[in-house]
């Protein structure tokens, strides 16, 4: 039970202008919800025991434009197999809409005006603009280039780029084709793109020929070379010239297959993008698991479900209009770059921003949300920690009178982050700390525009997400930790994974454990899988030990994250354990050359922070090592299972090292 004051409530103006309440009330007025449903929790509670009639009625609000397969209502029925929460297939398992036939494109296209759509900035500043009347343009000329490299629908289209327009712009021209889109970041090495595209097959490379990151500036033509040369089914590459907008020269195209500048390909008369409809559950984008346990996963998101979820969150959750200007500071890789761009959908104006998000100027994001007007800005909990550490107060030195939500999400947003917020940034501005993943390219926790907002605490559960936190035993749990579970389908479950035709490792991954149930893999307070998390950025264990166990003198090793100061904060660390061969010592420069090796094979941010070598490392009696024990001995805390351990004195390893203390 919440015992502290609020610290942020909405006007009841504002309760009344918001998109969620004004949606509840005409429902209560048609007699579809009754009229004792007065809140957003109580909505929520209505939504999630009536899912068909939910999501039936938010579809018709949303005014989605479909067709239907077999010519009458294109949202009849609203879920097949509804009582089976497992894999979607065609023979089993939920399916939402069977009946629709719809594009992702024409949606985020429906606006033709000169209204600003994008608004893209680096670290030099305003870089780009593009109104929705030009973007529409600018798809169907990437559309036509497409079509000469022969797309179809079905096919991958891949970008290896920075958050820039023309990554929108490929997107959106793909997914009108009916291709199914995936990115990376620029960030990546050439085995981390490749652990991820290889996988899918694709026929177009979209890259840029560099970007700049805190000031350097990074040629990335050697790295495409070789991520071209790796894959076989490409037919085309297209390189944006992004270096001449960040302090670099426009050099010789990338040694690629039918390499050839994007402004080039996109030359020629005006063309209106002509987008195909597809099937409701059609692959739209393949994101990707952290790779915690090998290789990581392709998760496979539909057209429709991504949509509707999208527009509920970005609509119900956040009061997104068309007046509205959304800047979510991500790259191409994480799925809030996904969510972001949905709002396209909505009419509203998206930012992006490519660079670091604290150098040359801790201030630039606001120098940012200044100069756009920016209503509703995004990012991670450990940005907000590292500008309460700087000193930095934007409502001291940005006018940001049209701030009015500020969202965080990739951990767990402290206690003291929402009194800063309201203290350096706006007392009037809502914290929204929201909680999804990449799995559900969506959240299953989000802000209420409606309600109050408590330190430490997520506001709503998302509407129509029959969102619980149980125990190991799978028992509902209050007032203490627990595992986030989803009790019921939901349309932005995956419709599949990469090369799982029979749904086996898309089953392993969430209803194992619990069956019947979507277990998620956090624990409210933190993740319970294999994944680190520092600073936002979501990174899997596996990648970092594929790299290290290179290293000849290596043997084995073990990597967790270290939470710093008080508990459920911000601050955290990699740290890597490594068990060298008999005779070799870890001095500077073999730490030297394992964080090399990382960072040039996977991205800066998996580099750890703390290298140790220890003579063992705990495994269970299957053989596998286990993370979370050590996790838990280096925070002080009692490990649970120690009996599945082969050998548990290893344990004693890892406790209270002089490398590990926190000052």
């Amino acid at each position: 039970m919440t015992v502290d004051a609020p610290i942020w409530r909405p006007s009841a103006a504002r309760i009344a202008a918001a998109r969620v309440t004004r949606w509840r009330q005409a429902l209560i007025a048609q007699g579809v919800v009754p009229a004792d449903v007065g809140d957003m929790h109580a909505f929520w509670r209505w939504s999630v025991a009536h899912p068909e009639r939910f999501w039936r009625e938010w579809v018709r609000e949303c005014d989605l434009l479909a067709d239907a397969v077999d010519g009458t209502d294109p949202f009849a029925p609203v879920l097949t197999n509804g009582a089976r929460m497992e894999p979607p297939t065609h023979t089993s398992g939920p399916r939402w809409f069977p009946n629709a036939r719809l594009s992702f494109a024409e949606h985020l296209l429906r606006w033709d005006d000169d209204r600003l759509a994008i608004v893209a900035w680096t670290e030099q500043g305003r870089t780009l603009t593009l109104t929705h009347a030009a973007l529409r343009d600018a798809v169907g000329r990437a559309q036509r280039a497409f079509l000469a490299c022969g797309v179809q629908p079905g096919d991958r289209v891949v970008g290896f780029l920075p958050n820039i327009a023309e990554a929108v712009v490929a997107m959106l021209a793909a997914t009108a084709l009916g291709a199914t889109w995936s990115s990376c970041s620029p960030d990546f090495g050439v085995r981390g793109v490749l652990d991820r595209f290889a996988q899918i097959g694709p026929v177009v490379l979209v890259t840029a020929d560099g970007y700049a990151y805190a000031g350097k500036v990074i040629d990335l033509r050697a790295r495409i070379g070789e991520i071209a040369a790796a894959l076989p089914t490409l037919r085309a590459t297209l390189v944006v010239p992004h270096l001449e907008r960040v302090g670099g020269a426009r050099g010789a195209l990338p040694v690629a297959p039918a390499a050839q500048w994007w402004t080039d390909a996109l030359a020629g008369p005006p063309k209106a993008p002509a987008c195909v409809r597809v099937p409701f559950d059609h692959p739209l984008y393949v994101l990707y698991s952290s790779g915690t346990t090998g290789l990581p996963k392709g998760i496979v998101h539909g057209v429709g479900g991504t949509l509707v979820q999208h527009l509920k969150e970005l609509v119900l959750h956040t009061d997104l209009t068309r007046d509205d200007v959304l800047f979510y500071f991500t790259t191409c890789g994480w799925m809030m770059w996904n969510w972001l761009v949905s709002a396209l959908a909505v009419g509203s104006t998206i930012v992006l921003f490519d660079g670091a998000p604290l150098a040359p100027r801790a201030e630039q994001l606001w120098d940012l949300a200044q100069s756009e007007g920016v209503t509703v800005f995004g990012t991670s909990a450990k940005y907000l920690a590292l500008l309460e550490k700087a000193g930095v107060a934007p409502r001291r030195t940005h006018e940001l009178s049209r701030l009015r939500a500020l969202l965080s999400t990739g951990s767990p947003l402290a206690a003291h982050s929402y009194d800063y917020v309201s203290q350096a940034i706006g007392p009037d501005v809502q914290v929204a700390s929201i909680s999804g993943g990449t799995d559900i390219v969506s959240c299953f926790a989000l802000g209420d525009p409606t309600g109050a907002v408590y330190r430490g605490e997520l506001q709503t559960r998302g509407l129509g997400m029959a969102v619980d936190v149980v125990d190991d035993a799978g028992h509902p749990v209050r007032g203490a930790p627990g595992e986030l579970v989803c009790t019921a389908p939901f349309p932005s479950m995956p419709v599949a994974f990469w090369n799982d035709p029979d749904g086996a490792r898309y089953r392993a991954a969430y209803f194992e454990q619990l069956p019947g149930v979507w277990r998620h893999g956090v624990i409210i307070h933190g993740r319970s899988d294999a994944t680190l998390n520092p600073g936002g950025v979501r990174i899997g264990t596996a990648e970092i030990y594929r790299q290290v166990e290179q290293i000849d003198e290596v043997l084995e090793s073990l990597v967790v994250e270290q939470t710093l100061g008080e508990t459920g904060g911000t601050d955290a660390r990699i740290v890597l354990f490594v068990r060298l061969r008999t005779g070799v010592s870890l001095d500077d420069a073999l730490r030297e050359r394992i964080r090399r090796r990382i960072r040039e094979h996977t991205s800066p941010h998996h580099v750890p922070r703390i290298i140790e070598a220890v003579a063992d490392i705990p495994r269970t009696v299957s053989g596998k090592i286990t993370e979370l024990a050590v996790r838990e001995v280096i925070h002080g805390r009692p490990v649970k299972n120690i009996e599945a351990l082969a050998n548990p004195e290893a344990l004693a390893l890892f406790r209270d090292l002089p490398a590990l203390r926190v000052p």
